[in-house]
């Protein structure tokens, strides 16, 4: 979260929105966003927060990927019906069990195989919150060539302990779904692994979710969540490409 609830009902996939696109891929409904610069062989994976954030804000950050050279595919792990906070009848407990992570990792992995067989070669994952957990799963298996968690959900040292692959982790100070203590247990673990490619930041003054749920009227939090962005596709730029 990014100092704001989120209390409107998040809206679907849309394909008449914006300058991308939507089509099938692995089974899955997928934003998929690219530009003249973005070539076919590389490509970037998001797997998004629990509340799909809101469409305009995901589309706007595939936007920025694809203009840094990447094939983006935004899939939707939730076959349509993301997280609703206004609906009191369906406490996130409840939802979480319609759509466990394990779940989403399953789903996860023809979606990469789609776009291998699109002749895309290499790809990296960004996992947001709920998506942390998908894209972390994937980096154990070196089913991607790098990844960033932002924000992460559920991730356990464990997982860390069983990356394989570039990861960069980033963090909020202010987050008691994965404090900063854990985020350091992170970096402590990866300071162990050599072989793995690291980074990890903790952003000061920020909640969980800062990265897509933040107030674009709020200077701070634009700043927080573009830097956070920037500091996404500076990775992936480094170990995707």
């Amino acid at each position: 979260m990014s100092g704001h609830q989120c209390t409107e009902n998040p809206p679907k996939l849309d394909p008449n929105s914006g300058s991308g696109h939507v089509e099938k891929l692995g089974g899955l409904a997928s934003l998929v966003q690219l530009t003249q610069s973005s070539p076919w062989f590389l490509s970037l994976m998001f797997s998004v927060s629990l509340f799909f954030t809101t469409f305009l804000t995901i589309e706007k950050l595939a936007d920025k990927v694809a203009e840094a050279g990447f094939y983006a595919v935004v899939p939707d792990f939730f076959h349509g019906d993301p997280y609703n906070p206004a609906n009191e009848d369906r406490p996130l407990p409840i939802w979480i069990k319609d759509h466990p992570q394990d779940k989403g990792f399953e789903d996860s992995k023809p979606v990469v195989d789609a776009l291998k067989n699109k002749g895309i070669t290499t790809v990296g994952a960004a996992g947001f919150c709920w998506g942390a957990k998908v894209a972390v799963e994937l980096a154990k298996q070196e089913l991607v060539k790098a990844v960033v968690l932002l924000h992460p959900s559920r991730v356990t040292v464990d997982d860390i302990k069983g990356v394989k692959v570039p990861i960069s982790v980033l963090g909020a100070e202010y987050d008691q779904v994965t404090p900063p203590e854990l985020v350091k247990q992170f970096q402590h673990v990866l300071a162990t692994k050599p072989e793995v490619k690291s980074f990890v930041k903790i952003f000061p003054r920020v909640r969980h979710g800062w990265t897509v749920r933040y107030d674009p009227n709020d200077p701070s939090e634009v700043k927080a969540a573009e830097e956070a962005h920037k500091d996404m596709l500076v990775w992936l730029t480094n170990h995707v490409k």
